[in-house]
């Protein structure tokens, strides 16, 4: 089906059938997702979830910045979660997993970019239809996110993770944006744009997140985050 077909058939008025078998029965496969995503992610134990890029490629400063930050995290026992995909995503289950550490891999299907990386443990791949379950899973199971760059899909997870912390419907987790050449221009614009000028956002909303420029600055953050709680993880 086409673009332009998806469009055509919104505006269409669909009868009781084809409600009843496309519609209603959507809703079991939408269960089985969770389903099978609470079963699978409930062992895994304390880990950090890394989103970046998918297009970024091995010889990028940033990849080599995920990899490093992965490892990194399994020295201090945590597991790395990641959109089990190429690039970014690649990078951080390479970390973890040449490192000994626990890889887990939540992918999406998509229909030409995203197929899942050979450094995931194979027991901890997952593959979802729904963007939606996929964001329920990094936010229900992650015990902290970094975020390296990335586009529309990095942007998205992020701002879901702050926006939950915001409201209180998750725990205050640790949030770091590595790469400040890459990020201060957005920041600047939240502070002077949504913060002073238009007044969306709360001034302690600027600390829900950090910004530094180094994998041992962000698994820091990480690990005093935790030690203040008395916390340490279980593998």
């Amino acid at each position: 089906m086409t673009g332009e077909d998806k469009i055509r058939q919104a505006f269409e008025n669909k009868n009781w059938q084809e409600i009843k078998v496309t519609d209603s029965w959507q809703i079991f496969k939408i269960m089985a997702e969770f389903v099978d995503g609470f079963e699978k992610l409930a062992k895994i134990g304390p880990c950090v979830s890394i989103f970046g890029s998918a297009r970024t490629h091995t010889d990028n400063k940033y990849y080599q910045l995920a990899v490093e930050t992965a490892r990194l995290l399994t020295e201090h026992g945590y597991g790395v979660i990641s959109g089990g995909g190429p690039g970014i995503m690649e990078a951080a289950n390479k970390g973890a997993y040449e490192n000994g550490g626990k890889s887990v891999g939540l992918n999406i299907e998509l229909p030409f970019e995203q197929f899942h990386n050979k450094y995931i443990d194979r027991d901890k791949i997952m593959e979802f239809d729904y963007f939606f379950i996929r964001k329920v899973m990094f936010m229900k199971y992650s015990q902290g996110f970094i975020i390296l760059p990335g586009g529309f899909g990095t942007m998205d997870e992020s701002f879901e993770a702050i926006t939950l912390i915001q409201t209180g419907k998750i725990a205050r987790f640790p949030i770091i944006f590595v790469g400040v050449e890459y990020w201060k221009g957005l920041f600047k614009w939240v502070e002077e744009k949504m913060l002073n000028d238009q007044h969306n956002i709360n001034p302690d909303d600027l600390n829900l997140y950090r910004v530094v420029d180094t994998a041992e600055e962000a698994v820091e953050h990480i690990t005093r985050f935790y030690n203040k709680y008395v916390l340490k993880p279980n593998f």
